[in-house]
């Protein structure tokens, strides 16, 4: 038997590009900023969280997004700390 065609359509891959201009978004900004929009978004995250597990979300892919985020704002804040270590 022949196997149909998945009716999905093709999931959209953020590229490399936009990733790469969000982090230099991110590491334009100083430590109190980064932390500041850092806390937004962990809070954000936990909303979102509560109104999945109630089925009350609209846009389950901003979950993803805030999540890659989160670990981008991070990231940045750790390179500074350690650039700052290596110059004082």
């Amino acid at each position: 038997m022949a196997k149909k065609a998945s009716a999905k359509k093709p999931a959209k891959k953020t590229t490399a590009a936009k990733a790469s201009s969000k982090t230099e978004d991110f590491r334009v900004k100083n430590a109190d900023e980064l932390n500041t929009q850092l806390s937004n978004f962990k809070k954000e995250q936990f909303n979102l969280r509560f109104q999945r597990a109630n089925g009350q979300v609209e846009n389950t892919g901003r979950i993803r997004v805030l999540r890659r985020d989160i670990a981008r704002i991070q990231t940045v804040l750790t390179e500074q700390r350690r650039s700052s270590k290596a110059k004082g």
